[in-house]
């Protein structure tokens, strides 16, 4: 959401935390496909929205086909930008790519890293934990260190020299990540990357906005309001508006 406010002031934002059934990570695939299609029918229904930002790695990689059948309005994941990023702004000829037990397990990246970067050797790593502590607002703390150093041995035995977060969490641990692999490793987020892509295809199907208005942005949280606007302020360090409860 940072990324496309940043890159696109322009455009409304309807931005869906489901916050009361997270973490998706360790769900079933048919779980994550029936929240996702929930949510994307929910968002066109009562919002008449013109384009869908898959903004989580794991839905993206389950519940990405099952959307495009589904709706009839452009649908955007983050496996293929985040996947781009790593495969172009990469260093080195290993990389390495985090990501929640089912985004791992999808195999999604390991597909899209083989068609982008087959020359490079990829190591893969599940970081089950990392989500729960970024929720809880504990990005510098000590467990979470610990976690790190345990999660992130396969990359650091495999010497990648280049990581993808492939998690729109992980972000807001890459100081604790970077401390733990070393400042020759570079990390790549998939957030500009899909902004990117976002903007491109407003772009040639016509249909960004044409004011110069700044975007309004309603948030949707499913759990509780007041958590979410204390987790909103600690990681973006502002006072969330307009948040509400979808249902």
């Amino acid at each position: 959401m940072r990324a496309i406010t940043d890159l696109l002031p322009n455009e409304d934002l309807v931005y869906f935390g489901d916050s009361a059934r997270y973490p998706y990570g360790p769900k079933s695939k048919e779980q994550i496909v029936d929240y996702s299609v929930e949510i994307a029918r929910f968002l066109v229904e009562r919002f008449d929205v013109k384009m869908l930002v898959v903004a989580c790695n794991t839905a993206s990689a389950f519940a990405l086909p099952e959307l495009e059948q589904t709706l009839e309005i452009p649908v955007v994941g983050m496996i293929e930008p985040g996947a781009r990023a790593l495969a172009s702004q990469g260093t080195g000829e290993r990389i390495g790519v985090i990501g929640t037990i089912g985004t791992i397990s999808s195999g999604a990246y390991q597909q899209k890293l083989r068609e982008l970067a087959p020359d490079k050797a990829l190591t893969c790593a599940a970081t089950p934990g990392f989500v729960e502590f970024v929720e809880r607002g504990e990005v510098d703390s000590e467990q979470l260190l610990v976690l790190a150093e345990r999660l992130l041995r396969p990359i650091a035995d495999a010497k990648a020299e280049s990581l993808l977060l492939g998690c729109t969490h992980y972000p807001f641990i890459a100081r604790c990540i970077q401390s733990v692999l070393g400042t020759q490793v570079l990390l790549v987020s998939s957030a500009e990357e899909t902004a990117f892509q976002v903007r491109n295809d407003l772009f040639s199907l016509s249909i960004r906005s044409e004011t110069n208005d700044p975007g309004q942005i309603i948030y949707l949280t499913t759990g509780d309001v007041e958590e979410f606007k204390r987790i909103g302020k600690n990681l973006l360090g502002i006072d969330l508006k307009n948040v509400l409860r979808p249902w």
